[in-house]
């Protein structure tokens, strides 16, 4: 027996059945969709339910308690269909309220239903992408919680200009097809290059991006800038190991790509992200509408440095960025 089915089978037996019954009654419903892992093993799709569970318990939401809730996942990265599916299964079940987990996904949901409150995190550009009226008021049945706008395209340039002062070349690896905000992050990181060669690796598979990286690591002065999307971070390891087989120093901001031995992030911190939108599910919940609940950017963000990926490629990280580092892996 799993242990949370022999901790639910504990308290079930604890409370008096007529007061069970009461429970099963008054249990609320809620949907998560995952747009970006084929199912809960996935590393990616554990770190975001984790945090969201935590929170949902500290807002007094007990999972199989009072609340139910019902998960969908994308499925594979270059099939977005799946994730189209999955939300249609997901709206099927009339959850009172639906979180979701990126920008397929929310969209996905979108277009399935105009009435059943959808909580989204790691999104950009709602507004552009059509998911609400304005930030301040979304007008619709659509709210939630953008990773960052544009401009950390500038700061992601800033950040690699400043760790190799003769940098003369950028790539930026996104894949097209997945990552339909790239080019807003693209311009902001070429107006952000002051006469540094910026150039899009466009990927589609990891044989693209190994032949990518093969030839960006035979030039001088170069580094890779990743674009956080579902490709990439489904892909996380094998790029990593990429820039590390040829020696190509990275900013990869993807989940736990620097802790896996990228050289260097910048993003927000990813359990606040992620735990942020419970406050709203609760409100919702409670009886509150998206409409009236304005659209919020991560309260923090943190630069991360490996010092160790730094020592085996053989890049000196000046000593002014690391002290700004919010934490250094050594």
């Amino acid at each position: 027996m799993r242990r949370r089915e022999f901790i639910a089978g504990l308290t079930a037996a604890a409370v008096p059945s007529g007061v069970r019954g009461q429970q099963v009654k008054q249990a609320r419903r809620a949907g998560v969709l995952v747009g970006l892992a084929a199912n809960i093993d996935v590393p990616v799709a554990r770190a975001f339910l984790r945090p969201f569970r935590e929170a949902m318990t500290r807002a007094g939401w007990i999972e199989d308690g009072n609340v139910r809730i019902d998960y969908r996942f994308g499925g594979a990265l270059s099939d977005l269909a799946n994730t189209r599916a999955s939300a249609a299964e997901l709206v099927a079940l009339a959850p009172e309220v639906i979180y979701a987990q990126g920008l397929p996904a929310t969209l996905a949901l979108r277009q399935q239903t105009t009435t059943i409150p959808i909580v989204f995190t790691q999104v950009i550009d709602p507004v552009g992408f059509k998911l609400a009226d304005s930030l301040g008021h979304p007008g619709g049945n659509v709210t939630g919680f953008v990773t960052w706008d544009f401009a950390i395209g500038g700061k992601w340039m800033e950040l690699l200009r400043e760790l190799d002062p003769k940098l003369a070349r950028v790539a930026i690896l996104f894949n097209p097809d997945t990552a339909p905000y790239a080019p807003g992050l693209v311009a902001a990181a070429r107006d952000a290059a002051s006469g540094i060669e910026v150039v899009e690796m466009r990927t589609h598979n990891d044989g693209e991006t190994e032949a990518h990286l093969e030839v960006l690591g035979r030039t001088q002065n170069s580094s890779l800038l990743v674009i956080p999307e579902p490709f990439t971070n489904g892909h996380r390891d094998h790029i990593v190991a990429q820039c590390a087989r040829f020696r190509v120093p990275a900013l990869n901001s993807v989940l736990g790509a620097v802790d896996g031995g990228a050289l260097m992030s910048y993003t927000f911190v990813w359990d606040e992200l992620v735990s942020a939108p419970v406050d709203y599910i609760d409100r919702i919940l409670k009886g509150a509408s998206p409409r009236d609940l304005p659209i919020q950017a991560p309260r923090r963000y943190e630069l991360v440095v490996n010092l160790k990926t730094a020592k085996a490629l053989g890049v000196d990280v000046p000593p002014v960025l690391l002290a700004r580092a919010d934490r250094v892996i050594e």
